[in-house]
């Protein structure tokens, strides 16, 4: 694996430093080079490049905008057999702590970086376009990406829609409830989601919904900061609503009050956000269901039925 990277970065020297780590899906190792010093993702499964080119995507697609600092991508690489590996910039990261706030302000400037450009255009009366995987970044008027990405293991459709709820619904919570009736057919909730999927629509009556390019897997173990400042990173970006990432930021902890604060000096809260949240976190939850077992049906059943009430 070595003297194929060796060869692949175009480096006489290629010296390991530090421990390898990894998380559930990937490990990974840091690497020292003619050209500096490089971190490397690997994984031995047949989608790895789809999963690493999903995730180089949309680290592209988020440095684009100008608004939170990420790793600069290299590439990403076929192994022998089986499996990539992903080539991006070695940052010396740390645990969140004092850019907590700054992190806040940054992701709601992300969230408001498509609205911007939106009304730009408006001003200067341009056209309209999808424009994440061009150079710059052209307003986009519809919810998907360009690209494939997975959430965890598990690859994700992101063909555009013109309407949010249709794309949340087929694209996130229909495909991962699909996976769920493969695995476990699952007979409660198979009724449950029944009911929940007509009534979703209503939840967003009140609201008008901008596409916002988000990070898409953004829990507390995605961020971190440097002496410079704050740094995000393992995205499963797509176009969607803003309220998606908070979601997520919520779930676990993490993220101190002075985050979400800051955010939302920034996006106030909507009418009806707590509901949305809850549904958003859904989503979450029986993903986890698909990657870890049965040990989160019972938080999925719990939240379908609060969803309902």
């Amino acid at each position: 694996m070595e003297k194929l990277l060796k060869t692949e970065l175009k480096t006489s020297i290629l010296k390991a430093f530090g421990s390898s780590g990894g998380g559930y899906i990937s490990r990974g190792q840091s690497y020292e080079t003619d050209s500096g010093r490089v971190f490397v993702k690997i994984n031995h499964k047949p989608q790895a490049r789809t999963m690493f080119e999903g995730e180089m995507a949309s680290l592209e697609a988020i440095q684009k905008t100008n608004t939170l600092r990420v790793p600069q991508t290299i590439k990403v690489i076929d192994l022998p057999g089986e499996g990539a590996m992903f080539v991006m910039e070695y940052l010396k990261m740390k645990n969140l702590n004092k850019h907590s706030a700054k992190v806040g302000e940054q992701i709601a400037d992300l969230h408001l970086h498509n609205q911007k450009l939106g009304e730009k255009l408006k001003k200067e009366g341009n056209t309209v376009g999808k424009g994440a995987e061009h150079s710059e970044s052209q307003y986009v008027d519809t919810f998907g990406f360009h690209t494939v990405t997975c959430c965890g293991f598990i690859q994700q459709v992101n063909e555009w829609q013109s309407d949010w709820p249709t794309f949340f619904i087929r694209h996130r919570l229909q495909a991962q409830m699909d996976l769920i009736e493969k695995a476990y057919g699952d007979r409660e909730a198979r009724e449950l989601w029944s009911q929940l999927k007509l009534k979703i629509p209503e939840m967003f009556c009140d609201v008008e919904i901008v596409p916002a390019l988000l990070h898409g897997d953004l829990w507390a173990g995605n961020v971190a900061e440097d002496d410079f400042g704050p740094i995000v990173f393992d995205p499963a970006s797509f176009y969607g609503h803003s309220e998606f990432d908070l979601a997520i930021a919520g779930m676990f902890g993490g993220f101190s009050s002075s985050f979400f604060s800051a955010y939302h000096s920034k996006i106030p809260k909507d009418p009806g956000f707590e509901k949305r949240i809850n549904l958003y976190q859904l989503f979450n939850y029986i993903n986890h269901w698909n990657h870890f077992g049965t040990e989160y049906r019972g938080s999925t059943l719990n939240v379908m039925r609060k969803l309902l009430k």
